[in-house]
């Protein structure tokens, strides 16, 4: 019974946060989700963790596994968070920092006497024991030996000279029963999900990680002989994070699996011991990497993504997992070469570029949107947006001004948790990494809250009008029902507009300086022919797979889910169809689409004067007219069906195209200028397919 509780009170709080990922994002593009182990237990690593408690669920949502996770302590005493995490199974653990407290008086700390610390006006012998740890400016050191309230000696030095400076006295925990109760999890062939970073930032790179991951993995393995866990990277790659409507990526490492010495190393103790957690933690770091993204800087990070949208192809969107993988590649180019002269020429070029772009007040991918020979025809083009902008705003005011006072407390009670957890932490920049996780509890809370405020005004007026007693009730429940369909719409309306209302920027640059827009074109093109003579040049001394001339599709995918509502109808499956009837329902499937019905509005990529290109997905991104095909189904079933559908596989990338391959044409050859072989095939689930050959540590 208590079993049937569990797996209740897991699906419906999966149920809704399904529901409001799908609301608070834009798109949540999973990638290697195939490698994933159907069974048998399982560990996923995941990081960078800058999405705080968004995090989890994203992952929750697209491992197609049921999953526990770790999550802080203090956390599950906070209203809200501690129900949903008792919902989900949630395993408890005391972090250190979490019962951290300021120390009195002042400490003091030369680099001539690196393991020593003197006190003023301290308490060491009462506030701290052995093996503790002092936390000072960021910087967390381990107590070796206290000599008396005022000298102690650490374990490692600190990186600079301190003088009276505050410090926080961190206890050491022992997390034995953490570690049992995880152990116990795996032997029932369950998954565990762990943040091995220790908390949430909000930086460009992953912190340091920490060792609980390897107890709990070779501790398992060393408890339950014949036990296999695997260990499965998860990389969190997010496109503004804390903004609503955003999109994300979580990508799927190759599993790993534990070899057999680091357990028997593991269970010998003693310096063996850590030598293998040592090696272990290593071997999970450097799979992370594989799957993330980590930039020394925001600064770095920044400018990488501006090369990389510069060396793109220009005639089509990349998916967003392609746009994640070229990022990490161009960030390990850039690693090995930023001191080469070359580089650091362009680097100024890009930086250069951009102060250009904000000066006009424009973004890069609308520089080739500004055509300076068409002035009569950009006027109209002006005109029309203007116009279709205007319809979409009324269409999307209703709902703009029924969610309003959601937005404003949202983003104000948000904003203060930020400034909390920014003070409470010497690891976060800004705090962003919570605003998210607020946002939506925030609105969690106050969106039916208010619906069933509006839904009783509209009962004490139905109360003064002439009617049954089952109208009088059935309207207002009615109101209630309708609100959330009137807010989406509104929404969607509104995402459309936004779109357009970008989309204006542009057009109006031309109209009134276009000088200024055909300096900006012709300074992309050249900036953009430098990026790629430099990476033809450099991209073989990195990737041993480098080849700048090849570029090929690959042939169909099964998609990933099956269902009616999901399917892509393509034009090769219709003729296979031998039912016309089929191809009538084909296409009224495709009408009744979402993306179909709220998309009548949208600009063409490929064309600055085109408006009713049905086919464009909402964001005009590529990878979007297809998520609904790949994106996660929202129960745990998994249908004996599949779909067709037409994928990708990048073998090179280049900002340059001479043909665009067709479909029915098998000789058809295609020239490209590229960079690196990536394979993006489309990842699906395919029932009971093998998983792909693990990772040996």
């Amino acid at each position: 019974m208590r079993t049937f509780i569990q797996r209740f009170t897991y699906d419906i709080a999966f149920w809704l946060f399904n529901l409001m990922l799908n609301t608070f994002f834009r798109e949540i593009k999973p990638r290697g989700a195939h490698k994933i182990p159907k069974e048998g237990p399982v560990i996923f690593v995941a990081a960078p963790h800058v999405n705080q408690f968004v995090d989890p669920i994203v992952l929750m949502r697209e491992c197609q596994r049921r999953v526990s996770f770790l999550i802080a302590e203090k956390s599950m005493h906070q209203k809200g968070i501690g129900t949903f995490a008792r919902m989900l199974n949630a395993i408890p653990i005391i972090r250190p920092q979490d019962l951290a407290k300021v120390g009195d008086g002042f400490i003091q700390y030369k680099t001539s006497d690196p393991l020593r610390v003197v006190g003023i006006s301290t308490k060491f012998t009462s506030q701290l024991k052995p093996r503790d740890s002092i936390a000072l400016r960021g910087q967390l050191v381990e107590v070796v030996q206290i000599i008396s309230d005022t000298e102690l000696t650490i374990k490692k030095e600190l990186t600079k000279d301190e003088e009276r400076a505050t410090y926080k006295c961190v206890p050491r925990i022992e997390q034995e029963a953490v570690y049992q109760h995880v152990h116990d999890e795996l032997n029932n062939r369950k998954c565990i999900t762990i943040f091995p970073e220790g908390g949430s930032h909000d930086r460009a790179e992953m912190l340091p990680l920490k060792a609980g991951v390897t107890m709990m993995a070779l501790g398992a393995m060393a408890k339950y002989p014949g036990l296999d866990v695997k260990i499965v990277p998860c990389g969190l790659n997010y496109f503004h994070a804390h903004k609503f409507r955003s999109r994300a990526v979580i990508e799927f490492g190759n599993p790993m699996t534990i070899p057999a010495e680091l357990v028997e190393k593991f269970k010998a103790g003693g310096t063996e011991k850590r030598e293998a957690c040592s090696t272990l933690l290593d071997s999970i770091y450097s799979a992370l990497k594989t799957v993330t993204v980590n930039a020394e800087s925001y600064e770095t990070l920044m400018l990488i993504q501006a090369a990389r949208r510069l060396y793109k192809p220009a005639h089509r969107k990349l998916h967003l997992s392609q746009v994640v993988d070229l990022n990490r590649r161009f960030l390990i180019g850039y690693n090995f070469f930023k001191d080469d002269p070359k580089v650091i020429e362009l680097q100024q070029k890009v930086l250069a570029y951009n102060q250009l772009l904000k000066y006009h007040g424009i973004k890069d991918h609308q520089v080739l949107k500004t055509q300076s020979n068409y002035g009569l025809r950009m006027l109209y083009l002006l005109i029309k947006r203007v116009f279709i902008l205007t319809l979409l705003a009324l269409l999307a005011f209703p709902g703009g001004i029924l969610n309003l006072p959601v937005v404003i407390v949202a983003t104000i009670i948000s904003e203060k948790k930020a400034n909390d957890a920014l003070k409470s932490s010497t690891v976060k920049i800004a705090g962003r990494d919570v605003l998210a996780t607020w946002k939506l509890l925030v609105g969690l809370v106050l969106i039916p809250t208010f619906y069933g405020f509006y839904s009783f005004i509209v009962f004490l007026a139905i109360l003064q009008m002439d009617l049954t007693l089952k109208w009088k009730f059935l309207v207002p429940v009615a109101t209630w029902c309708l609100l959330p369909f009137v807010s989406y719409a509104s929404l969607r309306f509104g995402e459309i507009g936004n779109d357009i209302f970008r989309s204006i920027k542009p057009t109006w640059v031309t109209l009134l300086d276009p000088t200024g827009a055909e300096t900006l074109r012709k300074n992309r093109e050249k900036l953009s022919r430098d990026i790629t003579e430099l990476i033809n040049e450099y991209g073989p001394k990195v990737f041993p797979d480098f080849d700048a001339n090849y570029i090929s599709r690959t042939t169909a995918v099964p998609s990933r889910t099956t269902s009616t509502s999901s399917l892509s109808w393509t034009t090769n499956k219709l003729p296979r169809i031998a039912s016309g009837f089929f191809q009538q329902q084909a296409i009224i499937m495709n009408w009744l689409d979402d993306k179909t019905i709220f998309n009548w509005g949208r600009i063409a990529e490929d064309d600055a004067f085109s408006f009713w290109d049905f086919n464009r997905s909402r964001s005009g991104s590529i990878s979007e007219t297809d998520s609904r095909s790949h994106s996660r189904r929202s129960s745990f079933s998994s249908s004996s069906n599949s779909s067709i559908i037409e994928g990708f596989k990048i073998e090179g990338l280049t900002s340059t195209l001479d043909n665009m391959l067709d479909e029915k044409n098998k000789d058809n050859r295609m020239t490209t200028r590229r960079i690196f072989r990536m394979d993006d095939e489309y990842e699906q689930d395919l029932g009971n397919l093998t998983v792909s050959e693990p990772v040996v540590i």
